[in-house]
């Protein structure tokens, strides 16, 4: 559904995403901030930033993808929950499983797995995010964490944007990773010619929106075609460790998207066995797999490990046989080389 909205004389200096939540057509700010930083708000044909300051008789396009029935209904879905009390759920999320209903998926997520499990849930930014604190892509798995009431919500959210909250993945990435530790300081935006997917931008053109984006990678084993590394967040912003991975020439295997000449050139080297164990993974080698944050109710730091999924697990295995020579590095040890990327 799109919305054509005009800026009125007095309306004019305002900010875009505050101007959409004052004119009455069910959104919040927070969600009209979102809606443009996913390009979905247009001004002459263009995706405007959400802090754009409007000028007197300009246009706004505003869409709001479809999300199929306004009413969320529960559906039983296996969820493996690491831990639950009356503030928190923490889950281990399988590859393949999206988390919140959105534009082309109405059912089958995450989402409609908690409500038939628990009906205690945060309100969450949208009413389709009921307690999503923060998300997991489709094809990568491990732990997402789950608010059950709004003062929870509103703590971790808090912790979330502070960087308070420590997120780690582990990621099997192509080629051999020469530096201990790299820092990847890059801004990511919206690909220009294709809005599905993210780019890292070292030096913006003017007038491209671009958010902050930190991403600290330490190497952990090297196998020689592949190394596991280890990704802390130091800011959430989408596809962020899969853009800013391939962005340094280290795309993570089986990633669909970034990445896929530097994949193409290594699959090609690589000999059978390993390369139908690539195939078998399903997805991108990419899982969250240590959650570190304070309880909202008591501010004691709680912390949570899961493995990597099978198919990831028996890839590292048969890499790490068979080079023979895996180099282990403590995530984040000093001393050893390390560059910044930026």
């Amino acid at each position: 559904m799109s919305t054509a909205l005009t800026v009125e004389p007095g309306e004019s200096g305002r900010r875009l995403d505050a101007f959409i939540a004052g004119r009455g057509i069910g959104l919040t700010r927070s969600q009209a901030e979102r809606l443009a930083r996913d390009g979905l708000v247009l001004i002459g044909g263009r995706p405007a930033a959400p802090g754009r300051r409007l000028a007197a008789g300009e246009t706004v396009l505003v869409s709001v993808p479809p999300v199929g029935s306004t009413e969320l209904r529960p559906e039983s879905i296996p969820l493996e929950i690491l831990f639950e009390d009356e503030d928190v759920i923490v889950i281990n999320k399988p590859r393949g499983l999206v988390v919140h209903p959105g534009a082309g998926r109405s059912s089958g997520t995450l989402v409609h797995a908690l409500l038939a499990h628990t009906r205690a849930l945060a309100a969450g930014s949208a009413p389709h995010r009921p307690g999503i604190v923060h998300r997991l892509d489709r094809d990568t798995s491990g732990l997402l964490l789950v608010a059950k009431t709004d003062v929870a919500y509103a703590d971790l959210t808090r912790q979330v944007k502070s960087r308070g909250m420590e997120r780690r993945y582990l990621a099997l990435v192509w080629g051999d990773v020469r530096e201990d530790r790299i820092v990847v300081d890059v801004p990511i935006g919206r690909h220009q010619r294709d809005r599905k997917r993210m780019a890292a931008v070292a030096q913006p053109a003017e007038g491209r929106s671009l958010r902050p984006a930190y991403t600290d990678v330490a190497v952990i084993e090297r196998y020689g075609p592949m190394t596991l590394v280890e990704a802390k967040l130091g800011t959430g912003r989408t596809h962020q460790v899969r853009v800013h991975l391939a962005h340094i020439g280290h795309p993570v295997v089986g990633d669909p998207v970034y990445g896929l000449r530097q994949a193409r050139r290594h699959k090609a080297a690589l000999g059978r066995e390993s390369l139908q164990l690539v195939e078998q993974l399903g997805g991108q080698a990419l899982h969250a797999h240590s959650l570190r944050f304070a309880h909202p109710r008591t501010s004691q730091l709680v912390s949570f490990a899961a493995p990597m999924p099978p198919e990831m697990a028996r890839l590292v295995a048969h890499f790490g046989s068979a080079s023979g020579r895996g180099t282990r590095n403590a995530a984040g040890e000093e001393g050893g080389p390390s560059r910044s990327a930026v």
